[in-house]
């Protein structure tokens, strides 16, 4: 019997394809029928496999969300698990960064997402800090990492020392960012979280966690 002329679709196949066409292009041009064209069949044939699109993204955003590691909070380390959270959250986005703006919408009804976020609140509350606190140290985890992969603060500067010098002058060394970016925005991370931490542990200090 001879082979089929195109692979065989999967909904693994399609996560992949769809995944490598939204790192390539965004998310914006996305479609069914372009990923249909990639995979060389009809868009029909993806809706035997997933409902519509963002059925499909939610689905890859799980597959991201695999990655992120919150084994941390079933042990009585929080300040521990909230970096190795913060770290892996960040590398995850940082692989797939078109895909942020729809993963950083919430966990809305993925379970694997949920899952995570129950183990977070879960830890940190069983650690003693208030419920109410505790969902906001996890909201605030999210915001650092979601602005620190979602753009390069360090990228966004042009490698041109002229245009500095002759009308920023407390910029003059913006022109070497760009060159940079990757360890300045590695470094910005580590900084923002290492002082949000600080902060907290300061805050539970005082707590009365008997």
């Amino acid at each position: 019997m001879a082979r089929p002329r195109t692979p065989i679709l999967s909904r693994e196949l399609i996560r992949h394809t769809t995944l490598r066409l939204v790192d390539e292009h965004g998310l914006d041009a996305l479609s069914m029928r372009k990923i249909a064209t990639e995979l060389d069949v009809r868009a029909p044939s993806l809706y035997s496999h997933y409902a519509n699109k963002d059925e499909l993204l939610d689905d890859i955003a799980a597959t991201i969300a695999e990655n992120v590691d919150v084994s941390g909070f079933a042990g009585d380390d929080w300040q521990g698990a909230l970096r190795t959270w913060a770290h892996s959250y960040r590398d995850a986005l940082a692989e797939h960064p078109n895909m942020v703006p729809f993963l950083a919408s919430g966990p809305s009804n993925r379970p694997v997402a949920l899952v995570r976020a129950d183990a977070v609140h879960g830890g940190l509350t069983r650690a003693g800090w208030p419920p109410r606190t505790a969902t906001m140290i996890g909201a605030s985890i999210k915001y650092i990492v979601v602005g620190s992969a979602i753009t390069s603060f360090a990228g966004g500067f042009i490698d041109d020392i002229d245009t500095y010098n002759e009308r920023y002058p407390h910029l003059s060394q913006a022109h070497r960012l760009r060159e940079y970016a990757a360890e300045i925005d590695q470094d910005s991370f580590e900084l923002v979280l290492e002082t949000f931490l600080s902060g907290l542990t300061l805050q539970y200090a005082a707590l009365d966690t008997r």
